[in-house]
């Protein structure tokens, strides 16, 4: 008889937005960042999906950051206490100015080459959005996405592929594909939701959920991609019925503080191993079973660092 399917569970604890002001929980500072994640470890999850922040804010925007070294050391302290899969956003730090090349500058650092981590965000599209009264565009082009997924590649690191919207699915597959600079499964999130602040982001919605499920699987048979590795993030209220349907549907699904701060309405989440621990009943529940860190990289043909 076959084995229950097994689920690759991330949580993503801390974005580039949010901060202790919405919820004092969040995690910000390494220390705590490492110790969640020691924490959603505990609680079941196999990959932890991990923004940076500097220890004071930058200016009123907060403080996200980009500082290759804050990773490298979230990373080394998270890898010292447990075998989670470590995931680093490439995402734009939120201030003015920022672009998408701030977001990479850890894959350039040659003094963190020690401490880098299993997989790295790789976003797609052009992304228009707003936070607070800080307007820009995100611009990754098919021609930098290829360039940065290569020195992935180069690196070791697995591209957890997020993709906002119909045409970003399409890149993926008719154009960063084909160039050779993604190995087999592919890893994809499918972002759901962001279209409040970020226009050309698709909303959520269970049709849209569903035509961006079936275009992953058009798309992946045309060009001969194998066993694709298909997860669902979705924002605040969403969260959790779009993971769940996604998992339903055959994908993974992601969790955390980062797309969602609180754990049900109007109660704030009191750490992200609350959520994790409530994914993984959930997981349990429909007779699946959430993938160990190893038994995820074996999924994901990642080489355990």
């Amino acid at each position: 008889m076959a084995g229950k399917r097994k689920i690759i569970l991330t949580v993503a604890q801390t974005g580039n937005f949010q901060g202790k002001d919405k919820n004092p929980n969040l995690p910000e500072q390494a220390s705590e960042i490492i110790q969640s994640a020691y924490d959603c470890y505990n609680a079941g999850a196999s990959i932890v999906h991990i923004h940076a922040r500097d220890k004071q804010p930058r200016d009123k925007y907060g403080n996200s950051s980009n500082d290759p070294k804050v990773f490298a050391e979230i990373n080394s302290g998270i890898r010292a206490k447990c075998n989670i899969i470590t995931q680093n956003s490439t995402a734009p730090a939120t201030h003015p100015g920022s672009d998408a090349d701030d977001g990479v500058v850890l894959l350039y650092d040659d003094s963190i080459r020690g401490a880098l981590p299993e997989m790295c965000s790789l976003d797609t599209s052009l992304i228009d959005t707003v936070w607070m009264d800080l307007k820009f565009i995100y611009e990754w082009r098919r021609d930098w996405l290829i360039k940065q997924a290569n020195r992935m590649k180069e690196l070791g690191i697995k591209p957890e592929i997020e993709v906002f919207n119909a045409e970003s699915i399409e890149d993926v597959f008719y154009h960063l594909y084909p160039a050779g600079c993604l190995e087999d499964p592919v890893s994809l999130t499918l972002v759901m939701g962001m279209d409040r602040i970020s226009q050309g982001a698709i909303s959520y919605t269970q049709r849209n959920h569903d035509f961006m499920i079936d275009l992953v699987r058009d798309c992946s048979a045309a060009v001969g991609a194998r066993n694709v590795d298909w997860s669902t993030m979705a924002i605040a209220a969403n969260q959790l019925p779009a993971t769940v349907y996604g998992m339903l549907k055959g994908g993974g699904v992601r969790t955390g503080m980062e797309d969602n701060i609180n754990y049900r309405y109007k109660e704030l989440a009191v750490s992200n191993s609350q959520l994790v621990e409530r994914m993984v009943k959930i997981i349990e529940l429909m007779e699946y079973e959430v993938a160990t860190p190893d038994e995820a990289r074996e999924i994901l043909n990642i080489k355990k660092r």
